[in-house]
């Protein structure tokens, strides 16, 4: 059951390929990750599937008891290529500012290792109440849950179970590698092309929310 909106909501925000389009700079960094090791990694490929760990994606060209070891090297290389070279997505600072002006906290949940999204969202001047990385799917819902939050918008569809699992809102932003149908396939409350509809969205969503769930 999903949670009503109230006066001032708590909206979770995923971050790649929904509020960010890191697909440049995780490019790079594969690419220089690859001649680091010497092992080669289709860096085209692998930003064609962004969202679940870091792990999972390199368990596809490292040896198994290797990947750990390999993660935490791309994680310290991580801020040198993919930082700079990282848009903000359109709509995502309105977005933000849109829960804000409704008197709510936008927080950003993720999967993306938490030192490297904070510096993500302070490079390009987002500036969400809070960012908790290292969460994927279902375990999305943590945070969620802990802060209270009653709308969860990404692009995946493992931030659609996350927001299902948590009893949040799932809002579902066409960006990332899924279409809308199978955003709506998989469960999504609301399906959007991209986060310049979402200040629309969530004024109307506001606006009709039971007067109960306002009090």
């Amino acid at each position: 059951m999903t949670a009503q909106a109230s006066a001032a909501p708590t909206v979770g925000f995923d971050l790649d390929m929904t509020l960010i389009d890191s697909r440049p700079g995780i490019r790079a960094c594969y690419q220089a990750l690859s001649e680091r090791t010497g092992t080669y990694v289709d860096a085209d490929l692998a930003v064609t599937r962004l969202g679940p760990p870091l792990v999972e994606e390199l368990a596809n060209w490292f040896p198994a008891d290797e990947v750990a070891e390999v993660a935490d090297l791309y994680r310290a290389m991580y801020p040198t290529y993919a930082v700079a070279a990282t848009t903000a997505l359109p709509g995502a600072r309105e977005a933000i500012a849109a829960v804000r002006e409704a008197g709510g906290r936008a927080i950003v949940v993720t999967a993306k290792y938490e030192a490297n999204a904070k510096l993500h969202v302070g490079h390009l001047g987002l500036d969400p109440d809070a960012v908790i990385g290292d969460l994927w799917a279902e375990r999305k819902a943590e945070a969620l849950r802990a802060h209270g939050a009653s709308v969860y918008v990404g692009d995946h569809l493992g931030d659609v179970r996350g927001a299902r699992t948590a009893g949040a809102l799932s809002v579902a932003v066409a960006t990332g590698p899924y279409a809308p149908e199978e955003l709506r396939a998989a469960g999504a409350d609301v399906v959007l092309a991209d986060l310049t509809e979402f200040p629309r969205w969530l004024s109307a969503y506001l606006d009709d929310a039971p007067e109960a769930a306002r009090a």
